[in-house]
């Protein structure tokens, strides 16, 4: 059985007043709400209702009541209104992001102070999957004690850098040459993917058809493109957390800490949402991850104009200012994707 017009009301003025106030609220305060024209009665009755179905409850021994995950479940599905960002936030968003000259990395974690600054809370950016990137460059420079640095470089400007330990001598200048312009010829415009593919497929023919060149080129690449560089996600703002008095629980702060800092958690959360289409929002305990109860993530994908190439967001509590950030969150990534569609 849904909810009629007066408990979602009622349950739409509960939620944005513990948004604004971070208090409790009381039936009177919403019997004051002057569009509802209700008896403090009547909505006492409508508050016991809606926390008997799990939507609000009363902490401790306050009259007034706040949301459940439940309740902000609901309204973020049903009663949210997103609101336009006006041309001021628009011209802050934009001033903020410098699109020219800068490598993708550096756009990323723009779009990641973005996000914090204009929210609050904390911005997060998954950057392009390392298995999805386009081959664009290679490049191979010698270090001390038999190791190469290796430098990769995706078409969309994103680049990772891989140090590998050889176990016989190091090849020669003019024989470092000949394998990086071997390599940039035989795998550009290919995904990391289709790379891993050809390179054992070409490594599974008669290597008495190789010369020692194109084997030490095949061998170099299996161990560059091996799968052991760790996809990135640039936190910004994870002290804007301390300001909230959500989080004022030491054990709360402790377990969002942790899962900032062992990533892996996040990096699920934003790998699903790039499964999904539009701005998606996990709240608390419906994240599937305790680390992050009393948040909620809102986050969406960014492309280059042709796939999404990984997603972006803010994390803060589930008392959020869900109007504004999806509006900030959905709008940055627009800026980016726009940027890295001129990339490919």
């Amino acid at each position: 059985m849904g909810l009629n017009e007066r408990s979602l009301s009622i349950l739409d003025a509960i939620v944005e007043g513990h948004i604004a106030s971070g208090e409790p609220i009381g039936s009177r305060t919403i019997a004051d709400r002057q569009k509802l024209r209700l008896s403090p009665a009547t909505v006492r009755n409508v508050m016991a209702d809606l926390e008997e179905r799990g939507y609000i409850v009363s902490p401790h021994t306050s009259a007034g009541r706040i949301p459940t995950d439940k309740g902000y479940r609901f309204y973020v599905d049903t009663l949210l209104q997103v609101r336009n960002l006006t041309a001021d936030e628009r011209t802050q968003i934009d001033s903020q992001c410098s699109v020219s000259n800068i490598r993708t990395q550096e756009l990323l974690k723009q779009a990641g102070h973005i996000l914090s600054s204009m929210s609050s809370y904390t911005g997060i950016v998954l950057a392009p999957r390392f298995t999805a990137t386009v081959f664009r460059h290679i490049e191979f420079v010698p270090l001390n004690q038999g190791r190469l640095l290796v430098i990769f470089v995706s078409q969309s400007g994103l680049v990772q850098n891989k140090i590998i330990q050889l176990d016989g001598k190091l090849p020669t200048a003019s024989e470092l040459q000949q394998i990086t312009n071997y390599l940039n010829n035989e795998l550009s415009g290919l995904t990391i993917t289709e790379v891993r593919a050809k390179i054992v497929e070409q490594m599974q023919q008669e290597k008495s058809q190789y010369d020692a060149m194109l084997k030490d080129a095949l061998g170099f690449s299996q161990r560059v493109f091996s799968g052991d560089i760790e996809d990135d996600v640039i936190i910004d703002g994870a002290a804007n957390i301390l300001d909230q008095p959500d989080f004022a629980d030491r054990s709360s702060m402790q377990r969002l800490f942790r899962a900032f800092e062992q990533k892996n958690s996040l990096i699920t959360l934003l790998d699903k949402s790039q499964q999904a289409q539009g701005v998606q929002i996990y709240i608390g305990s419906q994240a599937e991850f305790e680390d992050f109860a009393g948040c909620s993530l809102i986050t969406t994908n960014y492309s280059n104009g042709k796939q999404p190439l990984g997603s972006l967001g803010v994390i803060g509590p589930s008392r959020m200012k869900y109007s504004q950030v999806v509006a900030v969150v959905d709008y940055t990534a627009q800026l980016i994707s726009r940027a890295l569609e001129f990339r490919e």
